[in-house]
């Protein structure tokens, strides 16, 4: 392969930048609702259920990324005998960040749903709104107030985690800078894929920024 332009490798690797956004959303869709019945679970009165989900969020939060992809990819093999094809392997990807990043966010909105008063249950309660009601109308918007920093922090590790995909050999944006800088003998694709990823997470923390703000009416 001869030598590329600057603005050939710029071309590929948003190639690979889109499938590093196609995780990230597709994360950030899934895992923001799942993580918050994670956490009402998390929270339940049932001690079996509540047991089931701590042993979950422990073994996530205990356990690198890169081994929970391995295992979600060769796992139905390995376990049921299930034969799985090359288009599996950014399936795997989806599966292994989300209930990965779920159980982040689980502790997350726990930490935040728990720090809220006792007595604006109570006040709901004498206004005649229901538990659901309650929980929806009044403590879930200020919930999302004060777990946003939080919040943001986890969305920007994602953005970087999502080179993790490499595991799989899934083609985003970090595999494709290595596997062109390998093939150029330049380190070009490697700070143009920094440069992407900066961006990408200013970006992202502009708007979450952006919105921390349109919920200061929570102060």
């Amino acid at each position: 392969m001869g030598k590329m332009t600057i603005q050939q490798i710029l071309m590929q690797l948003a190639g690979g930048m889109g499938t590093s956004i196609q995780i990230f959303a597709v994360t950030l869709i899934f895992s923001l609702p799942l993580g918050l019945f994670v956490a009402l679970g998390r929270m339940s009165k049932n001690k079996l259920l509540q047991a089931v989900i701590k042993v979950y969020i422990s073994i996530m939060r205990g356990t690198p990324l890169m081994l929970q992809l391995l295992v979600v990819y060769f796992g139905p093999y390995y376990i049921f005998g299930m034969r799985v094809g090359n288009s599996y392997r950014l399936w795997a990807v989806f599966i292994g960040f989300v209930i990965n990043y779920a159980a982040y966010f689980a502790e997350i909105y726990r930490s935040g749903i728990q720090s809220m008063p006792v007595g604006q249950y109570e006040a709901a309660k004498l206004l005649g709104y229901s538990k659901s009601q309650t929980f929806i109308k009044i403590i879930l918007p200020q919930v999302i107030k004060r777990i946003l920093p939080s919040v943001t922090n986890e969305v920007i590790t994602l953005v970087k985690d999502t080179s993790l995909a490499f595991t799989l050999s899934v083609m985003e944006m970090f595999t494709t800078a290595k596997a062109l800088a390998s093939s150029q003998v330049s380190m070009m694709p490697f700070v143009a894929a920094g440069i992407f990823y900066y961006v990408f997470n200013l970006v992202v923390a502009m708007f979450l920024e952006w919105l921390e703000k349109k919920l200061d009416y929570y102060r």
